[in-house]
């Protein structure tokens, strides 16, 4: 379904992006990954196999990410599919975010999808594919969750932007919308197994279809997305969220 396309997915070390490089390696794609724990880095590159390229990388940091297109060029050509997949999530109660939390999800989260896709767009041949990953969230309301849900809405704007923007690149640009899933984004530090078991039943509970997402499953439809089976799909998002956004 990939073979012979090169990929690179930011947050690519663990949870949703790691499940996406491994099916893409499956699908037959050339694979780059960034990440900033390099010892995560260099442990998924490895489990991923030989051939697959691990970049150390702030996606909030413009600089790195036009070191990150330098390499991906000079390892690839060029670029076919992009992920933007680098993110984090924390809760944002009115009465007390400050301005270096406020600064540091919307530095990820939408300075750093912006960054990601304005450093690779200039490697990225015409038909490639460029997929962003938004979130349940920017479709209902959270309380206690009021930036981070904006920050998700942010992205699913640019899937609609960009789209407009890169159309006579003919590049396309879609989004995947994953509901709760299962990934190390959900795991408090210094929580116990058991205590994340009971998260996972609790938090399960609550999706109509009965239980969280696996990774694998936000993976196969990233890999829709970045194939040719979606070719007149543009500026849409493929809402994969157990109907949690939805009933």
């Amino acid at each position: 379904m990939l073979t012979g396309k090169a990929a690179l997915i930011t947050g690519g070390s663990s949870g949703i992006g790691l499940a996406t490089a491994q099916r893409m390696v499956a699908y037959g794609a050339k694979i780059a990954i960034t990440g900033q724990n390099m010892n995560r880095l260099m442990e998924a590159a490895s489990g991923l196999g030989s051939g697959v390229i691990a970049i150390q990388a702030d996606v909030s940091i413009q600089a790195d990410m036009q070191r990150v297109r330098q390499q991906v060029e000079q390892a690839f050509g060029g670029l076919d599919i992009l992920f933007a997949n680098a993110g984090v999530a924390y809760g944002t109660p009115l009465a007390a975010t400050d301005d270096a939390m406020i600064d540091h999800l919307l530095g990820v989260n939408v300075k750093g999808v912006y960054f990601t896709v304005q450093a690779l767009v200039p490697v990225m041949p015409k038909g490639s594919s460029i997929i962003l990953n938004t979130s349940w969230l920017n479709q209902i309301g959270a309380p206690g969750r009021s930036l981070l849900s904006a920050s998700k809405a942010a992205v699913r704007s640019f899937a609609r932007t960009l789209s407009a923007e890169l159309l006579d690149q003919q590049i396309r640009v879609n989004a995947v919308s994953p509901g709760s899933v299962i990934t190390p984004l959900h795991r408090q530090s210094g929580q116990t197994e058991e205590q994340f078991a009971a998260y996972v039943s609790r938090t399960g509970s609550q999706v109509p279809i009965g239980r969280m997402g696996q990774a694998e499953e936000i993976a196969e439809a990233v890999c829709f997305l970045a194939s040719d089976h979606s070719r007149y799909m543009l500026g849409a998002e493929m809402v994969v969220d157990g109907g949690r956004s939805e009933l």
